[in-house]
């Protein structure tokens, strides 16, 4: 009955023993069609006006929910919406860059409370996990103890098998290569007994446009995020889905040509550590690319030809990717400025248009809407989706 009911997003059952289940479904439409009452919620969800007051009195009632303004105009009694409680769940997230990181605490609505950055050459763990010790107290110090309460975990999104992505040697290499054998859980259990979970830092990006960007507007998409090396996230019947063993949509593998001819991952032709180097062999601080708030106006001679050859770079993916699953949309985003964001993506919609389509339904291609913190909010949204919302893939991906 469970792999059923969770087949779709749809068709809740009201027998006893399965609230979970239909809390999860309720709260999932209330994410995302907005503040809706009991009658609509019902219409949405399959489930029976009974079940359904009954689930939201008690959400009402732990504070999960709150009564939204009553709509009137209508013949008969005003109906009251429901919604989500910004602070009826708070949770904590993480991104670890090969950069920098990032610290935030997210509210039920995914807004940001607090967000506090750290900058690196390298992400060793002593230091990582020492960031998250003391950035978790500097996070919460200002919150009653209320919200603290609240807290529901912290997720971390990092990259896939970070360890194998570095050019240090001697003891730098061997402190790097320790993230291999390092365990996440108990690493962050030395320090807080909030639950703990880990997702690829791309598929977190791709759960924070889903979740609080334009996700809505598509069922199924493939999602491009850019950071200093790319990666992607892929959703699938309304629900992001991270694959067996949660590395969907890893596109920096995927296969593409050099210059001359050669064989080369994706990662090594479209990501942002090439225009790093690029500002490094001439000269120019590299650092502009990650520092708060985003300004790359005055590299703009490095940007335009990066921007150039990425945009054909992802043309090229997308076609490819929208060969295994016929996509609607393809999503566009990354760790740089709302307006190269924007030129990335008109680019590729133009170098779409002269590539061979033959056999294919060309997607539509999108600017992504959360942009650069989308990691950190995704890794933080990662305790809220996995314990409170609706994975509608979960028969798919085996979770």
């Amino acid at each position: 009955m469970e792999r059923e009911a969770l087949k779709i997003l749809t068709g809740g059952v009201s027998q006893s023993g399965v609230r979970d289940h239909n809390e999860r479904l309720i709260l999932t439409v209330l994410q995302r069609h907005g503040p809706a009452a009991g009658a609509e919620i019902a219409r949405l969800t399959g489930l029976s006006p009974q079940t359904v007051s009954i689930i939201l009195r008690k959400l009402e009632k732990d504070e999960i929910l709150k009564r939204g303004t009553p709509l009137r105009g209508k013949v008969g009694k005003p109906s009251t919406p429901m919604e989500l409680n910004p602070e009826g769940i708070l949770s904590v997230g993480m991104k670890i860059g090969r950069r920098s990181a990032d610290l935030l605490l997210i509210d039920f609505t995914g807004k940001p409370r607090h967000q506090i950055s750290t900058t690196y050459d390298y992400p060793l763990p002593e230091a990582v996990f020492g960031f998250l010790e003391k950035g978790l107290e500097e996070l919460l110090v200002h919150e009653p103890q209320k919200l603290r309460d609240r807290v529901c975990g912290i997720g971390i999104g990092t990259p896939f098998e970070l360890w194998k992505w570095h050019d240090l040697s001697g003891l730098a290499a061997k402190k790097f290569r320790s993230w291999k054998n390092v365990n996440f859980f108990s690493e962050v259990a030395k320090f807080s007994d909030l639950p703990v979970f880990v997702v690829n830092d791309a598929t977190a990006a791709c759960h924070a446009e889903h979740l609080y960007g334009r996700g809505a507007e598509y069922r199924d998409y493939f999602y491009f995020f850019i950071g200093s090396m790319i990666g992607g996230g892929v959703a699938l019947n309304g629900t992001v889905f991270e694959g067996n063993q949660g590395n969907a949509g890893a596109l920096g593998a995927m296969r593409t040509t050099g210059p001359l001819g050669e064989s080369q991952q994706l990662i090594d032709t479209a990501s942002l550590f090439l225009l790093e180097d690029r500002l490094i062999e001439a000269g120019v601080d590299p650092q502009i690319l990650w520092t708060k708030p985003q300004d790359w106006s005055s590299i703009s001679r490095y940007v335009e030809p990066w921007i150039g050859t990425t945009a054909q770079e992802l043309a090229k993916a997308a076609l490819s990717i929208c060969a295994v699953i016929d996509f609607e949309a393809i999503f566009i985003d990354g760790a740089f400025p709302s307006e190269v964001r924007e030129e990335l993506v008109a680019r590729v919609r133009r170098y779409l248009l002269n590539q061979d389509k033959r056999g294919l339904i060309p997607p539509v291609v999108e600017a992504a809407a959360v942009g650069d913190n989308a990691r950190g909010i995704g890794a933080a949204s990662s305790p809220i989706f996995r314990q409170f919302l609706l994975n509608t893939n979960a028969g798919l991906s085996g979770m």
